[in-house]
């Protein structure tokens, strides 16, 4: 038979392993005051033109530290549990989506998103960048700009902004158009009218 104490530690165990895992939020996320000011301030104007833009020119997954590369860094930062190869590749851990609130137990079904697409960016002011910035940009760890989500959740987010494409739950609306904000704020990106409109309801939420 188990003994009272045993029973109580298995009790505890089951609780311990039955806690869902929460998002991540990523550094530098604003509250959602200080994001609502922020959006006031970003200009607002037509998305430029698409011309001329490839992924190639935002350097990504450069390396971080050691053989770390920008998407294993973040795995390791979003993830629970994560352990790695001598490669630095996430051998196993898990992963929740704060997009959708699935959890995965294999790298291979997350994806690092970008929370501003490069292609938003181009189109926002990210074409008359450098390519040094735009390579800063593309692997930006110090503000909200990299979290790691549902593969196909970020295939169905492609390169749309917030008034064609906003996360699945809607409860994560005010920590999405926070980190949008913040990040369109830090790099002086312009933001259109209907972008705006759909940034200011999401914020609304919070």
């Amino acid at each position: 038979m188990l003994t009272t104490t045993t029973t109580v530690l298995l009790s505890l165990l089951s609780l311990t392993t039955a806690l869902p895992l929460v998002a991540r939020t990523p550094p530098g996320t604003p509250s959602p005051s200080t994001a609502k000011s922020l959006l006031a301030g970003l200009t607002v104007a037509a998305q430029g033109s698409q011309d001329g833009y490839s992924r190639d020119l935002f350097p990504h997954w450069i390396t971080q530290s050691g053989s770390c590369d920008t998407r294993e860094t973040v795995l390791k930062r979003d993830g629970t549990n994560v352990v790695t190869s001598s490669t630095c590749s996430a051998t196993s851990g898990s992963w929740y989506s704060p997009y959708d609130g699935a959890t995965w137990t294999a790298a291979s079904d997350v994806d690092i998103d970008h929370m501003v697409p490069l292609s938003n960016a181009w189109k926002s002011g990210a074409a008359a960048w450098t390519t040094a910035k735009r390579q800063t940009f593309a692997n930006d760890l110090s503000h909200p700009q990299l979290l790691a989500v549902t593969d196909n959740v970020n295939q169905s987010k492609g390169d749309k902004g917030p008034e064609e494409w906003k996360p699945p739950l809607t409860s994560y609306y005010c920590t999405y158009a926070s980190m949008w904000v913040s990040v369109k704020s830090t790099y002086s990106l312009t933001i259109t009218s209907a972008e705006k409109s759909a940034l200011t309801s999401m914020l609304n939420t919070c």
